[in-house]
């Protein structure tokens, strides 16, 4: 193969952005490529052909380790000790209100429904949760809740 790089060029286009490539990543470009042509510095320009690849640097994936399987929740050991919170969104108007703040005991399943307005800020779903939550049923060990950026806000941590 030597120096002809259209060559080079058309048969990285076949195995990697082809229907046999898939627009793989490099490695496993590299494998394909490997197993049917030889020629100087192939690595090094597969993996410039791979890291230029307009669709693969759209469409980049997560290099994490998987996370495995699920856990389950700990059972929590009474009625009020753990809550979920969440929101219902995209609600039509009703007087003011077109969100609703769910509140759920995890042990009981017993929910509470709050009332919100958009735009709403952290401060004002505490107001919410302290004002209608804390007031019936105390401060819970635990709150599970999406990783809504209300809730990892400084005011709730």
């Amino acid at each position: 193969m030597g120096n002809n790089t259209i060559a080079q060029q058309h048969i990285l286009q076949s195995l990697h952005a082809g229907a046999v490539g898939g627009y793989s990543g490099v490695q496993a470009t590299y494998q394909r490529v490997k197993a049917l042509f030889a020629w100087p510095k192939l690595k090094q320009t597969i993996t410039q052909f791979v890291q230029g690849c307009q669709i693969c640097q759209q469409a980049k994936h997560e290099h994490v380790k998987l996370p495995g399987l699920l856990q389950p929740l700990p059972v929590p050991e009474q009625a009020w000790h753990t809550v979920s919170l969440d929101f219902i969104e995209g609600l039509p108007k009703s007087y003011k209100w077109d969100v609703i703040l769910v509140v759920v005991d995890k042990f009981s399943k017993y929910a509470h429904f709050l009332p919100l307005s958009h735009p709403y800020t952290a401060l004002q779903v505490a107001q919410t949760y302290f004002n209608n939550i804390y007031k019936l049923h105390g401060l819970p060990s635990a709150i599970i809740s999406d990783r809504d950026r209300i809730f990892t806000s400084a005011l709730w941590q």
